[in-house]
Protein backbone atom coordinates (compact mmCIF):
# COMPACT_ATOMS: atom_id res chain seq x y z
CA UNK A 1 0.00 0.00 0.00
CA UNK A 2 2.58 2.07 1.12
CA UNK A 3 6.37 1.54 1.29
CA UNK A 4 8.66 4.33 3.22
CA UNK A 5 12.24 4.36 2.86
CA UNK A 6 14.63 6.95 4.96
CA UNK A 7 17.36 8.32 2.71
CA UNK A 8 19.68 10.41 4.52
CA UNK A 9 19.85 11.69 8.61
CA UNK A 10 21.27 14.72 9.70
CA UNK A 11 20.63 14.35 14.16
CA UNK A 12 17.14 13.98 14.15
CA UNK A 13 16.34 15.41 10.82
CA UNK A 14 15.11 12.66 8.28
CA UNK A 15 14.71 12.48 4.91
CA UNK A 16 12.78 10.11 2.93
CA UNK A 17 10.75 9.20 0.04
CA UNK A 18 7.24 7.84 0.94
CA UNK A 19 5.27 5.92 -2.43
CA UNK A 20 1.99 4.77 -2.93
CA UNK A 21 0.40 3.38 -5.77
CA UNK A 22 -0.30 7.49 -7.24
CA UNK A 23 2.93 8.97 -5.98
CA UNK A 24 6.56 9.06 -5.02
CA UNK A 25 6.77 11.58 -2.45
CA UNK A 26 9.82 13.28 -1.27
CA UNK A 27 9.92 13.75 2.36
CA UNK A 28 10.00 15.82 4.55
CA UNK A 29 6.84 17.17 2.98
CA UNK A 30 4.33 19.43 2.79
CA UNK A 31 0.42 18.42 2.03
CA UNK A 32 -1.62 21.48 0.67
CA UNK A 33 -5.26 21.42 2.58
CA UNK A 34 -8.20 20.73 0.03
CA UNK A 35 -10.91 20.33 2.44
CA UNK A 36 -13.96 19.49 -0.26
CA UNK A 37 -11.72 17.87 -2.41
CA UNK A 38 -9.88 20.95 -3.79
CA UNK A 39 -7.73 23.93 -3.01
CA UNK A 40 -9.58 26.56 -3.06
CA UNK A 41 -8.84 28.97 -6.25
CA UNK A 42 -5.93 26.70 -7.32
CA UNK A 43 -6.33 24.12 -10.06
CA UNK A 44 -4.92 20.79 -10.07
CA UNK A 45 -2.43 21.78 -12.97
CA UNK A 46 -1.03 24.39 -10.52
CA UNK A 47 -0.40 21.88 -7.83
CA UNK A 48 1.48 20.36 -9.99
CA UNK A 49 3.09 22.63 -11.64
CA UNK A 50 4.51 23.52 -8.49
CA UNK A 51 5.35 19.49 -8.37
CA UNK A 52 2.93 18.99 -5.26
CA UNK A 53 2.87 14.99 -4.91
CA UNK A 54 0.20 14.44 -2.44
CA UNK A 55 -3.07 16.56 -0.53
CA UNK A 56 -5.21 16.41 1.91
CA UNK A 57 -9.25 15.95 1.92
CA UNK A 58 -11.29 16.25 4.78
CA UNK A 59 -13.63 13.35 5.72
CA UNK A 60 -16.21 15.26 7.33
CA UNK A 61 -16.82 17.75 4.84
CA UNK A 62 -17.18 15.18 1.85
CA UNK A 63 -18.86 12.68 3.77
CA UNK A 64 -21.51 15.38 4.74
CA UNK A 65 -21.07 16.61 0.82
CA UNK A 66 -21.50 15.22 -1.73
CA UNK A 67 -21.09 11.63 0.21
CA UNK A 68 -19.43 9.02 -0.14
CA UNK A 69 -22.11 6.93 -2.77
CA UNK A 70 -21.14 9.37 -5.13
CA UNK A 71 -17.43 9.64 -4.55
CA UNK A 72 -16.94 6.22 -4.87
CA UNK A 73 -19.45 5.46 -8.08
CA UNK A 74 -16.69 7.94 -9.81
CA UNK A 75 -13.82 5.83 -8.96
CA UNK A 76 -13.35 7.44 -5.46
CA UNK A 77 -11.70 10.45 -4.76
CA UNK A 78 -9.42 10.39 -7.52
CA UNK A 79 -11.54 9.67 -9.98
CA UNK A 80 -13.96 12.38 -8.85
CA UNK A 81 -11.71 15.46 -8.10
CA UNK A 82 -9.27 14.70 -10.94
CA UNK A 83 -6.10 14.46 -9.24
CA UNK A 84 -3.92 11.75 -10.02
CA UNK A 85 -1.46 11.93 -7.42
CA UNK A 86 -1.62 10.66 -3.85
CA UNK A 87 -4.50 11.81 -1.36
CA UNK A 88 -4.73 11.77 2.34
CA UNK A 89 -7.84 12.00 4.37
CA UNK A 90 -8.51 13.15 7.58
CA UNK A 91 -11.06 11.40 9.63
CA UNK A 92 -12.99 14.34 10.43
CA UNK A 93 -12.15 13.90 14.96
CA UNK A 94 -10.54 17.48 14.48
CA UNK A 95 -13.34 19.19 12.72
CA UNK A 96 -16.56 17.10 15.02
CA UNK A 97 -14.38 17.86 18.09
CA UNK A 98 -14.01 21.91 17.16
CA UNK A 99 -17.61 22.04 17.16
CA UNK A 100 -18.34 20.86 21.10
CA UNK A 101 -21.75 22.84 21.22
CA UNK A 102 -22.91 20.15 18.75
CA UNK A 103 -21.28 17.06 19.63
CA UNK A 104 -21.93 14.66 22.39
CA UNK A 105 -19.01 11.79 22.63
CA UNK A 106 -19.70 8.18 24.17
CA UNK A 107 -17.87 5.40 24.12
CA UNK A 108 -19.47 4.10 20.82
CA UNK A 109 -18.39 7.60 18.66
CA UNK A 110 -19.94 10.90 18.64
CA UNK A 111 -23.22 12.29 17.79
CA UNK A 112 -22.85 15.52 16.17
CA UNK A 113 -25.04 17.94 14.03
CA UNK A 114 -24.13 19.01 10.26
CA UNK A 115 -22.66 22.76 10.12
CA UNK A 116 -24.59 22.76 6.76
CA UNK A 117 -28.41 21.86 7.39
CA UNK A 118 -28.51 20.62 11.24
CA UNK A 119 -28.84 17.17 10.39
CA UNK A 120 -27.91 14.71 13.34
CA UNK A 121 -25.33 11.71 12.62
CA UNK A 122 -23.67 9.52 14.76
CA UNK A 123 -20.14 8.53 13.95
CA UNK A 124 -18.16 5.47 14.89
CA UNK A 125 -14.52 4.19 14.74
CA UNK A 126 -15.89 1.71 12.42
CA UNK A 127 -17.84 3.97 9.51
CA UNK A 128 -15.15 6.66 9.67
CA UNK A 129 -12.85 3.94 8.87
CA UNK A 130 -15.20 2.48 6.55
CA UNK A 131 -16.27 5.90 4.66
CA UNK A 132 -12.68 7.02 3.96
CA UNK A 133 -11.57 3.33 2.86
CA UNK A 134 -14.65 3.70 0.33
CA UNK A 135 -13.17 7.10 -0.58
CA UNK A 136 -9.69 5.30 -2.12
CA UNK A 137 -7.44 7.59 -0.87
CA UNK A 138 -3.96 6.67 -0.34
CA UNK A 139 -3.76 7.24 3.29
CA UNK A 140 -6.83 7.91 5.63
CA UNK A 141 -6.50 8.67 9.40
CA UNK A 142 -8.33 6.38 12.41
CA UNK A 143 -11.02 8.39 14.22
CA UNK A 144 -9.47 10.30 17.33
CA UNK A 145 -11.52 12.66 20.30
CA UNK A 146 -8.80 16.09 19.75
CA UNK A 147 -9.04 17.58 23.44
CA UNK A 148 -9.43 21.64 22.90
CA UNK A 149 -6.24 23.36 25.28
CA UNK A 150 -6.71 23.89 28.20
CA UNK A 151 -7.48 20.27 29.49
CA UNK A 152 -7.00 19.46 32.99
CA UNK A 153 -4.82 15.49 33.56
CA UNK A 154 -7.67 13.42 34.14
CA UNK A 155 -9.77 14.45 30.84
CA UNK A 156 -6.27 14.16 29.03
CA UNK A 157 -5.80 10.29 30.38
CA UNK A 158 -9.20 9.64 29.56
CA UNK A 159 -9.15 11.05 26.45
CA UNK A 160 -5.99 9.26 25.42
CA UNK A 161 -7.86 6.12 26.50
CA UNK A 162 -10.61 6.58 24.22
CA UNK A 163 -8.83 7.46 21.53
CA UNK A 164 -6.46 4.50 21.50
CA UNK A 165 -9.53 2.14 22.06
CA UNK A 166 -11.00 3.22 18.92
CA UNK A 167 -7.68 3.44 17.27
CA UNK A 168 -8.18 -0.19 17.65
CA UNK A 169 -11.41 -0.46 16.49
CA UNK A 170 -10.21 1.44 13.11
CA UNK A 171 -7.32 -1.21 12.76
CA UNK A 172 -10.12 -3.88 13.50
CA UNK A 173 -11.95 -2.67 10.86
CA UNK A 174 -9.48 -1.99 8.52
CA UNK A 175 -8.36 -5.33 8.35
CA UNK A 176 -11.66 -6.53 7.69
CA UNK A 177 -11.74 -4.21 4.57
CA UNK A 178 -8.69 -5.35 3.29
CA UNK A 179 -9.78 -9.35 3.85
CA UNK A 180 -12.00 -8.54 1.09
CA UNK A 181 -9.72 -6.38 -0.92
CA UNK A 182 -9.59 -7.51 -4.59
CA UNK A 183 -6.41 -5.08 -5.53
CA UNK A 184 -4.55 -5.09 -1.78
CA UNK A 185 -1.25 -3.37 -3.20
CA UNK A 186 -3.51 0.05 -3.91
CA UNK A 187 -6.00 -0.04 -0.97
CA UNK A 188 -5.70 2.55 1.30
CA UNK A 189 -3.17 2.54 4.10
CA UNK A 190 -4.53 3.59 7.70
CA UNK A 191 -2.57 5.86 9.84
CA UNK A 192 -2.61 6.02 13.78
CA UNK A 193 -3.18 9.18 16.02
CA UNK A 194 -1.27 10.31 18.83
CA UNK A 195 -3.18 12.22 21.39
CA UNK A 196 -2.00 13.49 25.14
CA UNK A 197 -2.78 17.05 24.96
CA UNK A 198 0.71 18.83 26.45
CA UNK A 199 0.90 16.08 28.95
CA UNK A 200 4.39 14.17 28.71
CA UNK A 201 3.42 11.16 30.70
CA UNK A 202 0.22 10.77 28.23
CA UNK A 203 1.83 11.18 25.00
CA UNK A 204 4.58 8.80 25.90
CA UNK A 205 1.90 6.17 26.60
CA UNK A 206 -0.35 7.65 23.42
CA UNK A 207 2.73 6.80 21.46
CA UNK A 208 4.30 3.91 22.73
CA UNK A 209 0.62 2.25 22.72
CA UNK A 210 -0.20 3.52 18.88
CA UNK A 211 2.99 2.08 17.64
CA UNK A 212 2.15 -1.08 19.28
CA UNK A 213 -0.61 -1.38 16.60
CA UNK A 214 1.77 -1.22 13.76
CA UNK A 215 -0.04 1.14 11.71
CA UNK A 216 2.11 2.01 8.32
CA UNK A 217 2.39 5.53 9.87
CA UNK A 218 1.31 7.75 12.66
CA UNK A 219 0.07 11.04 13.07
CA UNK A 220 0.74 13.27 15.78
CA UNK A 221 -2.50 15.03 16.91
CA UNK A 222 -3.43 17.83 19.50
CA UNK A 223 -0.63 20.09 19.18
CA UNK A 224 -0.92 23.84 17.98
CA UNK A 225 -4.35 24.06 18.87
CA UNK A 226 -3.46 27.06 21.16
CA UNK A 227 -1.23 25.95 23.62
CA UNK A 228 2.32 28.02 23.61
CA UNK A 229 5.75 26.78 22.03
CA UNK A 230 7.31 25.97 25.71
CA UNK A 231 4.60 23.38 26.09
CA UNK A 232 4.28 22.21 22.22
CA UNK A 233 7.68 21.08 21.85
CA UNK A 234 8.11 18.96 24.79
CA UNK A 235 4.86 17.07 24.03
CA UNK A 236 6.23 16.83 20.58
CA UNK A 237 9.33 15.54 21.96
CA UNK A 238 7.84 12.65 24.18
CA UNK A 239 6.05 11.18 21.08
CA UNK A 240 9.12 10.72 18.89
CA UNK A 241 11.33 8.42 20.76
CA UNK A 242 8.08 5.93 20.73
CA UNK A 243 7.21 6.26 17.33
CA UNK A 244 8.83 3.30 14.79
CA UNK A 245 11.70 4.90 13.03
CA UNK A 246 10.92 3.28 9.75
CA UNK A 247 7.81 4.57 9.16
CA UNK A 248 5.98 8.23 8.17
CA UNK A 249 5.61 10.87 11.36
CA UNK A 250 2.85 13.36 10.57
CA UNK A 251 2.14 15.98 12.22
CA UNK A 252 -1.47 17.27 11.85
CA UNK A 253 -2.27 20.83 11.36
CA UNK A 254 1.50 22.38 11.59
CA UNK A 255 2.06 25.16 10.24
CA UNK A 256 3.69 27.77 10.22
CA UNK A 257 7.26 28.00 8.49
CA UNK A 258 9.21 28.25 11.86
CA UNK A 259 7.46 25.33 12.98
CA UNK A 260 7.73 23.22 10.43
CA UNK A 261 12.02 23.90 10.54
CA UNK A 262 11.28 23.06 14.12
CA UNK A 263 9.44 19.82 13.53
CA UNK A 264 11.94 18.44 11.29
CA UNK A 265 14.58 19.03 13.26
CA UNK A 266 12.82 16.59 16.22
CA UNK A 267 12.56 13.91 13.22
CA UNK A 268 9.01 14.79 11.43
CA UNK A 269 8.16 13.92 8.15
CA UNK A 270 4.89 15.14 7.23
CA UNK A 271 2.86 18.48 7.73
CA UNK A 272 -0.35 20.15 6.94
CA UNK A 273 -2.17 23.30 7.65
CA UNK A 274 -5.14 24.87 6.01
CA UNK A 275 -3.69 28.77 7.32
CA UNK A 276 -1.10 29.30 4.48
CA UNK A 277 -3.86 29.39 2.26
CA UNK A 278 -6.34 30.87 4.01
CA UNK A 279 -4.18 33.73 4.71
CA UNK A 280 -3.01 34.45 1.16
CA UNK A 281 -6.79 34.50 0.39
CA UNK A 282 -6.93 36.96 2.79
CA UNK A 283 -3.89 38.92 1.68
CA UNK A 284 -1.00 37.65 4.04
CA UNK A 285 1.23 35.64 1.56
CA UNK A 286 4.99 34.27 3.23
CA UNK A 287 8.42 34.81 2.18
CA UNK A 288 11.99 33.91 3.56
CA UNK A 289 11.99 36.86 5.57
CA UNK A 290 8.53 36.81 7.10
CA UNK A 291 4.91 37.43 6.60
CA UNK A 292 3.64 40.25 4.21
CA UNK A 293 -0.28 42.12 3.73
CA UNK A 294 -0.62 42.82 0.18
CA UNK A 295 -3.51 44.86 1.67
CA UNK A 296 -1.03 46.88 3.49
CA UNK A 297 -1.26 50.84 2.45
CA UNK A 298 1.89 51.48 1.94
CA UNK A 299 2.20 48.78 -1.18
CA UNK A 300 0.19 51.37 -2.80
CA UNK A 301 2.67 52.80 -5.64
CA UNK A 302 5.22 49.57 -5.16
CA UNK A 303 6.04 48.38 -8.51
CA UNK A 304 7.93 45.30 -6.98
CA UNK A 305 6.73 41.55 -6.95
CA UNK A 306 5.84 39.89 -3.55
CA UNK A 307 9.40 38.93 -3.61
CA UNK A 308 12.28 40.02 -5.85
CA UNK A 309 13.85 36.51 -5.07
CA UNK A 310 11.14 34.52 -6.03
CA UNK A 311 10.59 32.76 -9.87
CA UNK A 312 6.57 32.23 -9.17
CA UNK A 313 3.97 33.12 -11.64
CA UNK A 314 3.09 35.78 -8.93
CA UNK A 315 6.21 37.09 -8.49
CA UNK A 316 7.38 37.42 -12.18
CA UNK A 317 3.98 39.04 -13.60
CA UNK A 318 2.32 41.18 -11.16
CA UNK A 319 3.40 43.91 -8.72
CA UNK A 320 2.49 44.58 -4.98
CA UNK A 321 0.84 47.87 -6.10
CA UNK A 322 -1.64 45.85 -8.45
CA UNK A 323 -2.23 42.66 -6.05
CA UNK A 324 -3.33 45.50 -3.47
CA UNK A 325 -5.77 46.90 -5.89
CA UNK A 326 -6.87 43.75 -7.16
CA UNK A 327 -7.74 42.77 -3.05
CA UNK A 328 -8.62 46.40 -2.46
CA UNK A 329 -11.30 45.64 -5.32
CA UNK A 330 -12.64 41.86 -4.13
CA UNK A 331 -10.99 40.71 -7.54
CA UNK A 332 -10.65 36.69 -6.95
CA UNK A 333 -7.95 36.74 -9.17
CA UNK A 334 -5.73 38.38 -6.41
CA UNK A 335 -6.72 35.41 -4.12
CA UNK A 336 -5.24 33.01 -6.37
CA UNK A 337 -2.38 34.62 -7.13
CA UNK A 338 -1.32 34.91 -3.43
CA UNK A 339 -2.34 31.02 -2.88
CA UNK A 340 0.52 30.40 -5.88
CA UNK A 341 3.05 32.30 -4.31
CA UNK A 342 2.42 31.23 -1.00
CA UNK A 343 2.63 27.57 -2.06
CA UNK A 344 5.25 28.54 -4.08
CA UNK A 345 7.06 29.32 -0.99
CA UNK A 346 6.37 26.50 0.44
CA UNK A 347 7.56 23.93 -1.72
CA UNK A 348 10.96 25.87 -1.89
CA UNK A 349 10.67 25.54 1.85
CA UNK A 350 10.94 21.96 1.73
CA UNK A 351 13.16 21.42 -1.33
CA UNK A 352 15.33 23.65 0.74
CA UNK A 353 14.86 21.51 4.02
CA UNK A 354 15.59 18.40 2.23
CA UNK A 355 18.98 19.25 0.60
CA UNK A 356 20.01 20.31 3.65
CA UNK A 357 19.07 17.19 5.53
CA UNK A 358 20.65 15.61 2.82
CA UNK A 359 23.93 17.39 2.49
CA UNK A 360 24.15 17.39 5.91
CA UNK A 361 24.17 20.86 7.16
CA UNK A 362 20.43 21.12 8.20
CA UNK A 363 21.73 22.83 11.59
CA UNK A 364 23.43 25.30 10.01
CA UNK A 365 20.32 25.90 7.35
CA UNK A 366 18.15 25.88 10.81
CA UNK A 367 20.15 28.91 12.11
CA UNK A 368 19.74 30.65 9.07
CA UNK A 369 16.75 30.39 8.53
CA UNK A 370 15.37 31.64 11.65
CA UNK A 371 18.18 34.65 11.55
CA UNK A 372 16.27 36.02 8.51
CA UNK A 373 12.57 34.98 9.36
CA UNK A 374 10.45 36.74 11.27
CA UNK A 375 7.02 35.51 12.09
CA UNK A 376 5.54 38.53 11.92
CA UNK A 377 4.21 40.63 9.52
CA UNK A 378 6.89 42.61 7.54
CA UNK A 379 6.67 46.44 7.88
CA UNK A 380 7.00 49.46 5.99
CA UNK A 381 10.77 49.75 4.91
CA UNK A 382 11.78 46.94 5.62
CA UNK A 383 12.05 45.29 2.02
Amino acid sequence: MINFKIKATDSAARAGVLKTSHAEIPTPVFMPVGTQGTVKTLENRDLTAEDYRIILNNMYHLYLRPGVELIENCGGLHGFTGWDRAILTDSGGFQIFSMSDLTKVKEEGVRFQSHLDGSYHFMTPEKATGIQYRMRPDIFMAFDECLAYPASGAEIEESVGLTLRWAKRCSDEWEKHLERENSPDTAPALFGIVQGGVSIEQRKRSAAETARLEFPGCGIGGLSVGEPKSLMWPALEACLPELPTDRPRYMMGVGTPADIVEAVARGVDMFDCVMPTRNARKGTVFTWEGKLSLKAAYFAKDRRPIDENCDCYACQNYSRAFLRHMFKAGEITAMRLATIHTLHFYKQLMDSIREAIIGGHFEKFRLEFHRKYKDELIKEGVR
